[in-house]
């Protein structure tokens, strides 16, 4: 079974990636659903989708958890029974979850052209003008997409705008980390930012920072 990466971020952190290389039948096996999740699951109309959620499954497993042990709220946030958070993300053919006892947010994207004509809906474009190429715009706006899309996660709650509500401080590639800042009905709140790029993926995950939280 192809786990890609496992990451231990600290001791109450832990990514697991997935890579989805096996059938659906093979993704099946040794894993028992709940009767919600096996009607999700017949519900799906494209195969990768259903293989993606078995993997997470898997992931689980490596984790020590069985399906039955996650739940989601109404609005559609993972929830783990026994109080630890989870964050899950599925993009083609990989897929990953983030567990923590802090809160957390996990996003996988494949690196495309087609984020260069979305940008200005979630992040303001004239703070990349010094970037050299196309390539680096492209890998950039990933990252930062991703960071957003992870305190989404987060944060999950309507109302709250990529392009209006979440800043993503500027950062360096190779330094693989960043910070963010919301700020949302009077809320400000702060969150840790990490990335990793591998086979035209890029991965993104955060986590809160409670200490810089101001109400």
């Amino acid at each position: 079974m192809p786990l890609y990466k496992t990451i231990t971020v600290d001791s109450h952190t832990k990514v697991f990636i997935w890579k989805l290389e096996e059938s659906l039948e093979d993704l099946k096996k040794g894993i028992e659903l709940s009767q919600h999740c096996q009607n999700r699951v017949n519900g799906m109309k494209s195969e990768i989708h259903q293989r993606g959620f078995m993997s997470i499954r898997h992931l689980m497993a490596k984790a020590g958890y069985v399906d039955q042990d996650l739940y989601y709220d109404e609005l559609g946030k993972p929830h783990l029974k026994n109080g630890k958070n989870i964050s899950i993300t599925h993009s083609f053919n990989f897929t990953a979850i983030i567990l923590s006892d802090k809160g957390v947010g996990i996003d996988i994207e494949k690196r495309r052209d087609k984020i260069l004509k979305i940008a200005n809906k979630f992040t303001p474009l004239s703070e990349y003008h010094t970037l050299a190429n196309e390539e680096a715009l492209i890998r950039k706006l990933t990252i930062v997409w991703g960071a957003k899309e992870s305190i989404y996660k987060m944060y999950a709650e309507p109302g709250l705008g990529f392009l209006q509500h979440i800043n993503v401080t500027d950062f360096d590639f190779d330094d693989a980390q960043t910070t963010a800042k919301v700020r949302f009905k009077g809320k400000e709140s702060f969150y840790e930012i990490k990335f990793l790029e591998f086979e035209g993926f890029t991965c993104v995950y955060g986590w809160n920072n409670t200490q810089k939280t101001n109400n």
